[in-house]
């Protein structure tokens, strides 16, 4: 299915008012697709969709902590009774931490950004589910290479990325049948504000980058790949060609992937 093929089509994006959830939502509505955007900032969310209205699709803002359960289920419904159905989920939302494990002062930030980052996406593919199957719809999940690979400094984040990997690799066969597809897309650094909320080892929000803007993806470019991946409504995709190699070079000399991705980390900072 080509890209131009979303016209019409009535997608939930959630972390939908800025980063890769906001560009996802402006490139959808240039082809005509039909938005339900969905983030807690409720300013920022509403200004994300004006944005996408400027480009003449129909979009509205429902203000949304995908921490709770109640409040995704409302946001599912909110999506159909507007619409009348539901075509496309994208799991966007999500929130970083830098911390050594051994550095937090207490688990409440293990909780928090589990809650959001993978019971977040749990809770709305549960209720978005039957809608999905109705129309065979898709599921599209962004996720990232401390998905794939363990990150120093990352590990709580890489745990709930990695609990995305199992979670959402198991529910595409026992779809497959239903002719519902489901894509997880694994970008890098990329160039969105996440790393200035992440949070800090007592669950603090940083408020600053403690990675270098250099050398990162766009958000742009990240969401004209998830877009397509969306479209094509492929398996996965590790967006970078150093994440593609270190995979393979995982299974062979895992160790040397280990000291590469600290030293990444290390210069990073």
């Amino acid at each position: 299915m080509a890209p131009s093929d979303f016209r019409d089509n009535v997608a939930v994006i959630t972390g939908g008012s800025s980063g890769i959830g906001r560009e996802i939502a402006l490139q959808l509505a240039a082809q005509g697709a039909s938005l339900v955007l969905a983030a807690r900032d409720p300013a920022m969310l509403e200004a994300a969709a004006s944005s996408c209205r400027s480009l003449g699709a129909r979009a509205i803002a429902i203000p949304t902590d995908v921490s709770d359960q109640k409040q995704c289920e409302r946001l599912i419904a909110a999506a159909v009774d507007e619409f009348g159905r539901l075509d496309t989920l994208i799991n966007n939302a999500g929130i970083s931490m830098h911390a050594r494990f051994d550095e937090l002062d207490n688990l409440d930030a293990v909780e928090r950004i589990t809650r959001i980052n993978y019971l977040g996406s749990v809770y709305c593919t549960h209720f978005a589910l039957p809608h999905l199957k109705r129309t065979r719809g898709r599921i599209v999940v962004v996720s990232s290479l401390s998905g794939k690979i363990g990150v120093p400094t990352r590990s709580v984040y890489a745990a709930t990325k990695h609990a995305l990997a199992g979670f959402f690799d198991s529910l595409r066969i026992e779809l497959e049948t239903d002719g519902v597809s489901v894509t997880v897309v694994y970008p890098g650094f990329v160039a969105t504000d996440i790393a200035e909320r992440a949070l800090g080892p007592g669950g603090e929000l940083l408020g600053t980058r403690p990675v270098s803007k250099r050398h990162v993806m766009s958000a742009e470019e990240c969401a004209r790949q998830t877009v397509a991946a969306a479209a094509s409504r492929s398996r996965e995709v590790v967006m970078l060609r150093a994440g593609r190699l270190g995979q393979l070079l995982r299974v062979v000399a895992p160790r040397i992937v280990d000291k590469i991705t600290r030293r990444t980390v290390e210069r990073g900072r």
